[in-house]
């Protein structure tokens, strides 16, 4: 990696997190001027990172005024969790029959990680062990499509974890969106579709509360 890369990589995941913990709330603009500042860097690793994150859709960029924090609406999750159903539970057909006790033996790991409650555990982190057991369990289909697709699909919502519900995390407790994964595996266990399927569409529709 060039250093210009590792200069436009530094702003990419700095604008990122400033959007993820509602530093940079939905319909900010940003401008180039005022990042090459913050940063002291030159305007192109600057600009390189702005047009990074708006071809992932995360900034908007309005010629001759800078660039907007995209604000993601309700339907724009619900859109989303539906892809994640269809994905997610259709990829289950490719992996059922041949899911191993090791494989389960990992979820089983990632799950504990999941509902772990001790001190100095954010929000964060459990989203992340959340993300890497559903990654985990898609991986099991063997589609490395499917499995980018799922990725993107959680960093999206990851956004909009922060966009609609950061200020009610100052108590955080272990999210009860993770109630769904026990059954799940057990399903798994059994190899029984209908109820791994069912458990894959109550997980989703816990999401947000």
């Amino acid at each position: 990696m060039d250093s210009t890369a590792s200069l436009k990589d530094i702003v990419y995941a700095s604008v990122l997190d400033s959007i993820i913990t509602d530093e940079y709330k939905p319909g900010r603009i940003l401008n180039e001027k005022e990042l090459v500042a913050k940063f002291g860097f030159s305007k192109s690793p600057v600009r390189e990172a702005l047009v990074s994150l708006c071809n992932e859709e995360i900034l908007k960029n309005i010629p001759r005024c800078g660039y907007e924090v995209i604000k993601l609406t309700r339907q724009d999750i619900e859109e989303i969790l539906q892809f994640r159903l269809v994905l997610e539970s259709g990829s289950l057909a490719f992996s059922i029959d041949k899911i191993t006790s090791e494989q389960i033996d990992t979820l089983l790991a990632l799950n504990a990680l999941c509902c772990d409650s001790s001190a100095g555990t954010d929000m964060w982190s459990h989203w992340e062990h959340n993300k890497d057991f559903h990654l985990q369990l898609i991986s099991y289909a063997n589609n490395s499509y499917a499995y980018h697709a799922l990725a993107r699909s959680m960093d999206i919502l990851k956004r909009a974890y922060a966009q609609f519900y950061w200020n009610r995390w100052n108590n955080f407790v272990v999210a009860s969106d993770m109630k769904s994964h026990l059954p799940l595996i057990n399903a798994l266990r059994e190899h029984h579709l209908a109820a791994a399927k069912s458990c894959i569409a109550a997980d989703l529709q816990d999401f947000g509360y």
